[in-house]
């Protein structure tokens, strides 16, 4: 029996990690697979921001024009690769259908509730568990180079007001006195004051140490190869290192998780985004607060371990080829907001791929036909905000008590 488990999750992630956190404090004896390393995908190379108050989808109205303006500028953070894909297609028209106002109070109101969740969630478990991992409330800085873009804010910022989410203005000095990093030529920015950030390699590396004390199995470098079904559940996962049985499986496996529902004749409409990042030294002068550079979508985040500038959005299919352009363009982006934006020396070069679903929600349901087969997938740029709220999601329904919020904006059969 010592390769049963009462719960196996499949990836090793942030989503993976705080499922199985939430489930072994439950009392389950619980084992991750991950193909690679513990944090090794998506939640390594992020910008670390647990941005509680980033309540708007990328769907929002005005996306699609926006998007279409920035795809013939030869530094957009965003790129689609013009080969035919007709699932990404397919991806894209669903996208464009959702940028409306009723998707936006839709979607608005899942992530307040579950973004909620997760900032009580992050309270108690840092106060629990004693990590080093650079996490300081310091806020989040939205950084506008003209008095125009800025304004277009206005508009977000004022819907934010209904949830008391929202921003304040600082402008010229009064926004170099709180922030004296930036350029200043730079106009302005909004400052979200109750939001936080973490350096998510280190903490995926002291949250492993944690699920390990916890009594979670951790099997790394164990590449799953199969899930096996029977009568409608699963009865075996077949990976790289030998059969592994569970009672319950969870599916938290980001950007590859449509691959493992293919093995079971199954569709999920997650198209891979890939995102970049470079870590360095901090240059001598960093920034204080985490940036959000929102007209080059690059964000700047410091931490007393380093520094880190991440972004764009590379629509390319499933790889992890890093295109150096990319890299260039987040330093050059850098360089339009920030009076030092490199450190030296460099660390890393990364890039990774988000999860990204075409009305920006994750997926948190059992899967059908399946019922001992759950997901946990398609959280997008928002994986370390949504983390801790996912997998208390999880290990309630695992144990068969209420959901902690209303999972229906959620659930699966909105595909349907």
């Amino acid at each position: 029996m010592r390769n049963h488990s009462d719960v196996l999750v499949v990836g090793g992630g942030v989503i993976g990690a705080a499922c199985a956190y939430y489930l072994a404090r439950e009392g389950k004896y619980v084992r991750i697979i991950e193909q690679d390393k513990i944090g090794s995908g998506a939640s390594h190379g992020n910008c670390g921001l647990i941005f509680i108050s980033h309540l708007f989808p990328l769907c929002a109205p005005g996306a699609i024009a926006d998007a279409v303006k920035n795809m013939f500028s030869r530094s957009s953070p965003l790129y689609i690769k013009p080969v035919p894909d007709l699932q990404r297609l397919i991806w894209f028209l669903n996208f464009a259908g959702k940028c409306t106002p009723g998707h936006l109070k839709h979607a608005v109101g899942a992530r307040l509730r579950m973004l909620r969740l997760s900032e009580a969630l992050y309270a108690d478990f840092f106060e629990t568990e004693k990590i080093e991992c650079d996490y300081e409330q310091r806020g989040i800085l939205v950084v506008f180079k003209s008095e125009a873009a800025m304004q277009t804010y206005t508009r977000i910022n004022d819907y934010l007001k209904q949830f008391d989410m929202e921003a304040r203005p600082f402008v010229g000095d009064a926004l170099l006195q709180m922030e004296p990093a930036l350029r200043d030529d730079v106009y302005g920015g909004w400052y979200h004051a109750m939001d936080s950030h973490l350096r998510p390699d280190h903490f995926l590396r002291e949250f492993k140490q944690v699920l390990i004390q916890k009594g979670v199995a951790v099997e790394e470098n164990c590449r799953l190869l199969n899930l096996h079904s029977g009568v409608g559940m699963i009865t075996r996962a077949e990976t790289s290192s030998g059969i592994y049985t569970a009672d319950a499986y969870i599916l938290a496996a980001g950007a590859w998780t449509p691959e493992i529902f293919q093995k079971l004749k199954l569709k999920l409409p997650i198209q891979p985004g890939k995102g970049y990042s470079i870590t360095m030294a901090r240059p001598a002068l960093c920034p204080k607060i985490p940036c959000i550079f929102e007209e080059k979508s690059v964000v700047a985040t410091p931490w007393e371990s380093g520094y880190r500038l991440g972004g764009t959005m590379e629509f390319s299919g499933l790889n992890t080829r890093l295109v150096t352009k990319r890299i260039q363009n987040l330093k050059d982006g850098a360089r339009e907001y920030l009076k030092e934006p490199i450190g030296e020396p460099i660390h890393e070069e990364w890039v990774g791929m988000r999860p990204m679903v075409y009305d920006d929600l994750p997926v948190i349901d059992r899967v059908p036909g399946q019922r001992n087969l759950l997901l946990a997938a398609g959280h997008g740029m928002m994986g370390i905000s949504l983390a801790p709220a996912t997998g208390k999601l999880r290990a309630d329904l695992v144990v068969g008590r209420h959901p902690h919020i209303d999972i229906s904006p959620i659930n699966i059969m909105r595909f349907q």
